[in-house]
């Protein structure tokens, strides 16, 4: 390996995940005893059973994502008539009253962000699963760009819950929560543990080796 471009790995170095305190690897790391000065933490030089985990997350918001679009995510009664909307009956709803900005921003952030984020990991996983040194630069980035952006995917939540908490008026006007909601929220929470659980310096392992 060039010594210019020395890793942490191969100088026997390894991150705290809890407190990310660079700690030197010490020769009973094999049997498991190693562990951060710091916190106490258990130290490993990559996170267990990353990919088998993600692959799990990334699965269950995928079987996640047909109900939350297909589910009402509202329902809307006014004067006794009870209406119900999905995502996408909504983005359309807008489109036709003539708000395009606020139809763009939930079709981006509820629709199009969660979608291609599940699609990003899931390449990552299987570029990293078939050990391929193609673009590692731009994988990693789209990791950081897909950690960075799915945050954004609760808007449609955030919505719901302030129009559910405001639109309060008996048999006149009131806005509920539909089960869409539910499983909505579900697939934000597992793509953002999906991201969280992926370790992007997998990327880069296969190069090491090749290097070594």
């Amino acid at each position: 390996m060039n010594p210019s471009a020395l890793t942490a790995q191969a100088a026997s170095l390894v991150s705290c995940h809890s407190c990310h305190l660079l700690c030197k690897m010490r020769s009973d790391y094999q049997a498991g005893h190693l562990t951060c000065p710091r916190c106490g933490a258990a130290l490993h030089p990559r996170k267990i059973n990353s990919i088998s985990r993600t692959w799990a997350l990334i699965l269950a918001a995928f079987v996640c994502y047909i109900p939350a679009n297909v589910l009402p995510i509202t329902h809307v009664t006014s004067f006794g008539k009870v209406q119900s909307d999905t995502i996408m009956s909504g983005v359309i709803y807008f489109i036709h009253s003539g708000s395009w900005p606020i139809a763009l921003v939930i079709f981006v952030a509820s629709i199009f962000v969660p979608l291609v984020k599940l699609f990003i990991l899931t390449f990552l996983l299987i570029t990293v699963q078939r050990k391929t040194t193609w673009r590692q630069k731009d994988r990693t980035r789209l990791y950081r760009i897909t950690e960075a952006i799915g945050r954004w995917s609760m808007v449609d939540i955030y919505v719901v819950t302030i129009l559910v908490a405001l639109v309060k008026m008996g048999a006149l006007a009131s806005i509920d929560a539909g089960p869409g909601a539910v499983f909505f929220g579900a697939v934000v929470v597992i793509t953002m543990f999906a991201a969280m659980s992926f370790d992007p310096r997998l990327i880069w392992d296969t190069k090491e080796q090749d290097d070594e």
